[in-house]
């Protein structure tokens, strides 16, 4: 059975888009953006300092209030991001790059390495913001995937994450 893509929760003005890989089997089961339960992402952010409080998966909606927005780079759900086809992030990032320049938010959150680096081509980049932004004026900031099959402590996830807060300040 194949379960289908995950609704995108965004809109024009975001403080910050955060986007995955895709979604896990439990988000397209759920319909709601990190929604396995080994995934640490709601975690991270109020650790953090990004949300006011600890907040649910079935929540994420609730998030476009407070300036955050989600999406992903492919919208298919899978077991784990090695089952996307290169197919499906050339496509994804065509779509994706297009998101960012009619949304503009102020900082885009890519949430894995290997987000960004399918979105922007490059490779050997650091955790952070970008020097280079593939949309102009727009942050592009890369943190850690929060997915339980990360092995990074969470502690230096989360000081990774908190260095978002800096972005949404600093003139772009």
């Amino acid at each position: 059975m194949e379960l289908a893509a995950i609704s995108d929760h965004i809109a024009e003005g975001l403080q910050i888009l955060f986007v995955g890989y895709n979604p896990s089997i439990r988000s397209g089961e759920t319909g709601h953006h990190y929604a396995n339960p080994s995934n640490r992402f709601y975690r991270i952010l109020l650790q953090a300092g990004i949300t006011p409080r600890l907040y649910k998966p079935q929540e994420d909606g609730d998030l476009l209030e407070i300036g955050y927005g989600f999406t992903n780079i492919v919208a298919r759900p899978s077991l784990t991001a090695a089952e996307i086809t290169a197919d499906e992030y050339r496509e994804g990032r065509r779509i994706l790059k297009a998101k960012i320049e009619t949304y503009r938010p102020k900082v885009v959150c890519f949430v894995g390495k290997g987000v960004y680096e399918q979105y922007s081509g490059r490779r050997g980049i650091s955790w952070g913001s970008q020097p280079q932004p593939m949309v102009e004026g727009v942050v592009d900031y890369v943190c850690p995937s929060s997915s339980g099959l990360v092995r990074m402590k969470l502690e230096d996830m989360v000081a990774i994450y908190r260095g978002i807060l800096t972005s949404l300040v600093e003139p772009v």
